[in-house]
């Protein structure tokens, strides 16, 4: 007959304490103290006895399996909800879970996410838009650990996996169809044109160059927000503020403008808000354009000119890089594994609806109001 198994209940009663004592001090439980004698009795007893601390059974590894991180700058823009949404019906489907660290485009808060990284060790991690530039090291390094995708701009270099999004393109794309409808004199507003948030001033540049090519760059108005702004927790209402407080500005400075241009939709629902405040017709007066093809912008009411990149598709894509790169890790079929690096990207689609028309040649329907109520006066 087999020599019987020590338990804990054997050691407490040959050291004179509970149950639970032994637990505690043989599993250096250190949120309770115990006298160095009783730590002492406890230990001698179960060495003297041959007592074997069971062992925890570990988790599942599923669970950690099942893991990817998403970096995400803004939870208040649609555009990044619309990539969330393209990332978690395909993680769903493959039995993953989303983990989102909101960096809040706060650098610190950045870093402290990326360093967590190594505790947390997901199976994949997405960024939904350029890492800074002072973590690029961190995240290379990362990436030859987990792999790592970017919804990047395509102007930037770097060495991880990417589905790309060529900003210049968008912003030329917008410029052909005002400049198709006649506009020569127009305004583009935009967040803070920060070295930090390049994809921004990407978007802006290709605007402006096709301007160029027509020799009416000085015809741009470039109204760009306070980079301060950049510095606080963005506000649901963060970009439409812009949008309608940048537009008032612009009224008060210029009477010409027969086209404004939001960076995105958000910024367009203020430029469109701030023109009927001041008693604009859109377009009569003056068009409106924006740029990611939100849900709002497809309401009948807002009916938004806008640009459509496919972004739900991107997030999609980005969580199918991610799968492959794991199914590759778990399926070796050679003693090396290869360097593959994937490049995604859409052509960009413009999307006419209400709010851009024909540029006015003659006095706008305000201007006819205005000189109306003048006449009346004399």
């Amino acid at each position: 007959m087999g020599k019987k198994k020590v338990t804990s209940s054997d050691v407490a009663k040959a050291a004179g304490v509970s149950q639970a004592t032994v637990s505690m001090v043989l599993n250096r439980k250190y949120n309770v103290s115990f006298s160095k004698e009783t730590i002492q009795k406890v230990e001698q007893a179960a060495e003297e006895m041959g007592y074997e601390i069971p062992k925890r059974k570990k988790r599942k590894e599923s669970r950690k399996e099942k893991l990817i991180v998403v970096f995400c700058p803004n939870l208040t823009n649609p555009y990044y909800v619309m990539l969330l949404q393209g990332i978690e019906t395909r993680a769903k489907e493959q039995g993953f879970g989303l983990f989102i660290c909101n960096t809040q485009r706060e650098l610190k808060m950045e870093e402290r996410y990326l360093k967590m990284m190594w505790e947390l060790k997901p199976l994949g991690i997405i960024y939904t838009c350029n890492p800074s530039r002072c973590f690029m090291e961190l995240v290379e390094e990362l990436a030859e650990h987990i792999p790592i995708v970017v919804v990047n701009n395509q102007n930037e270099r770097l060495n991880v996996d990417a589905v790309e999004l060529d900003n210049s393109k968008l912003g030329r794309l917008m410029a052909r169809h005002l400049l198709e409808l006649g506009h020569r004199k127009v305004a583009y507003i935009a967040p803070p044109l920060t070295t930090r948030q390049k994809q921004r001033s990407k978007r802006v540049e290709g605007f402006l160059k096709e301007f160029e090519s027509r020799g009416l760059k000085q015809n741009v108005i470039i109204k760009a927000a306070d980079e301060k702004i950049d510095m606080s927790v963005p506000n649901i209402d963060s970009e439409y503020k812009i949008g309608y407080d940048l537009t008032k500005e612009l009224l008060r400075e210029q009477n010409d403008v027969t086209a404004i241009v939001g960076l995105n939709d958000m910024i367009a629902f203020g430029i469109l808000d701030a023109l009927q405040s001041e008693k604009y017709k859109v377009p009569g007066d003056i068009s409106v354009m924006g740029c990611d093809n939100t849900l709002f912008a497809k309401m009948h009411k807002v009916s938004l000119t806008t640009i459509e990149h496919f972004v739900v598709f991107k997030g999609r894509d980005a969580c199918d890089i991610i799968m492959k790169k794991i199914a590759s890790q778990n399926s070796k079929v050679s003693e090396f594994q290869p360097i593959s690096t994937y490049h995604v990207e859409y052509e960009p689609k413009l999307i006419v609806r209400g709010t851009t028309s024909y540029a006015k040649t003659k006095i706008s329907s305000k201007a006819k109001n205005i000189s109306n109520k003048l006449k009346d006066k004399s």
